[in-house]
């Protein structure tokens, strides 16, 4: 643990794994109690099992390639602890047997995004069930990208200069003021939901440097793009 935890803390020197032993003194309101159920578990092929019911729970069907391949390459999850957030790292092996790092955040952790919390209720309810009951947020621990971004970091997209808006040949078929990206890829690339055209989690592929994807299913492509992150 002692070399996993140094290596995290070359990205985040506040961070500290929670020891088992020290679960029980974490008061209730700071962590679910599914969190406190699952880090009294020693054995980590169990904590394994019980994390992975909760996705299933809520979404077996949406993140079904994400959970399959946490299944077969997932080999602990632990608490983590920084200023005062708490959050879960998924540690998963290669077939080469070299380990990476994924995050993810805290359902009670507070909003601190006042204009998604404005338009919270308009988001698709299968989204806000990940981020109530799953994870604030899942991403490569490293880059902070490459899932699901916290509901802090979830980008909007009126606050932001596009570039690319001047290029297209078509027009634009999605609000910025009403356009939110929940998936950011680290390479430019967000899948994004504008809340006034989000039936049957309708969502678009965007990019800073090229034309954007309308139409697509947002958990397709997020559930693709996770798994592609697993593999890169």
């Amino acid at each position: 643990m002692e070399s996993r935890l140094e290596y995290l803390r070359e990205y985040n020197e506040n961070i500290e794994i929670i020891a088992f032993d020290d679960i029980n003194k974490i008061e209730p309101q700071f962590i679910p109690n599914t969190w406190h159920e699952l880090f009294l578990e020693k054995d980590s092929k169990k904590r394994i099992e019980f994390i992975m019911s909760i996705w299933k729970k809520h979404v077996g069907v949406e993140l079904r390639n994400t959970i399959s391949y946490l299944s077969e390459f997932l080999i602990d999850v632990e608490l983590l602890k920084s200023n005062d957030k708490y959050s879960i790292l998924y540690t998963l092996k290669t077939s080469d047997e070299e380990e990476f790092y994924y995050e993810g955040g805290n359902p009670l952790d507070l909003f601190k995004n006042k204009v998604l919390e404005e338009y919270w209720s308009k988001i698709p309810s299968s989204i806000r069930k990940f981020y109530e009951n799953v994870h604030n947020g899942f991403f490569y621990h490293v880059s902070k990208a490459m899932g699901l971004v916290s509901l802090d970091s979830v980008t909007y997209f009126d606050n932001d200069e596009w570039g690319i808006i001047e290029d297209l040949e078509e027009p634009l078929q999605i609000d910025l003021k009403t356009t939110f990206g929940f998936f950011k890829s680290g390479m430019g690339g967000y899948v994004a939901i504008d809340y006034n055209n989000c039936k049957n989690d309708n969502a678009t592929l965007w990019w800073v440097n090229k034309p954007p994807r309308y139409d697509i299913n947002f958990w397709d492509v997020v559930d693709e793009w996770i798994v592609i992150g697993f593999q890169s």
